[in-house]
């Protein structure tokens, strides 16, 4: 899909990838180290994938919680997958949203949820969210990729 800002994305964009899927650094990050797990083609459902595509995806999201709670210093971590726009699915391609969490980076813990699906604004996880620059995204993910080296991720 020519219109889907995932598919654009290259092997530049990701810092930890498997056969069929990739990480980026979120371009609109809620906290730290904010990354998303995609599939490398288009896919917009998670009913789309095969049971080993499935499994792949998981273990890929595993991987990147375990070299982002290491980068970050953690143990602490969420995951969320938005199914369709309804779900708060911002963008029509699958993706797994990973963030690395710590004591008190948030008034209340279960609020990454809310700042993930909405904005002040009330707007769906849109365009209008903080956005990083590119230059700065290229040098976070270009950090992601070090330390996945580093650290035997890669």
């Amino acid at each position: 899909m020519l219109s889907c800002p995932f598919c654009a994305k290259t092997k530049n964009d990701y810092y930890l990838e498997s056969e069929n899927f990739a990480v980026l650094y979120n371009i609109s990050p809620i906290l730290p180290g904010h990354s998303l797990v995609i599939p490398k083609l288009h896919k917009e459902s998670l009913f789309e994938l095969t049971n080993e595509e499935l499994a792949e995806f998981m273990l890929l999201g595993k991987n990147t919680a375990l070299l982002l709670c290491k980068v970050f210093q953690t143990d602490a971590f969420n995951w969320a997958i938005q199914e369709r726009e309804v779900a708060g699915q911002s963008v029509a391609h699958l993706h797994m949203h990973v963030v690395p969490r710590k004591l008190g980076d948030m008034v209340n813990p279960g609020d990454w949820y809310q700042r993930l699906e909405k904005i002040e604004s009330g707007d769906i996880d849109t365009y209008t969210r903080y956005r990083l620059s590119d230059e700065i995204l290229n040098m976070l993910t270009q950090k992601m990729k070090q330390k996945a080296v580093e650290l035997g991720f890669q």
